[in-house]
């Protein structure tokens, strides 16, 4: 089983960015695929985006396309997020997590998850 501990969450102007990280420890990192999933309070978990250790990436969110970036560095069991133009919608929890399952985008098909780290975007 792997940890995540994600970071980089914060205050920001609409427009402006922010770069999320998230660290995996523990046995076969490489064996999972990593996703980013964002939830505001009353609202179900959304998918954003997902990516394998390979560089092979899933399709982003519609919601997101255009904005943001999923990259990893590998030496350092680290996922990243690089989301630009930030507009108040995107104001929630940002969550990270890990599957071992085939499908990438599929919120059930991760089985670890860290704490979350709040994004908020003023007008």
């Amino acid at each position: 089983q792997v940890q995540l501990v994600e970071s980089g969450g914060g205050l920001v102007q609409a427009g402006g960015s922010l770069r999320l990280s998230c660290v995996a420890s523990g046995r076969a990192v490489s064996s999972y695929a990593m996703g980013w999933f964002r939830q505001v309070p009353g609202k179900e978990r959304e998918f954003v985006v997902a990516t394998r250790w390979s560089g092979v990436t899933s399709d982003y969110a519609a919601s997101v396309k255009g904005r943001c970036t999923i990259y990893t560095n590998n030496a350092k069991n680290t996922v990243f997020l690089q989301m630009n133009s930030l507009k108040p919608e995107d104001t929630a929890v940002y969550y990270c997590a890990a599957s071992l399952r085939q499908t990438m985008t599929d919120a059930a098909g991760y089985n670890v998850w860290g704490q979350g780290t709040q994004v908020s975007v003023s007008s």
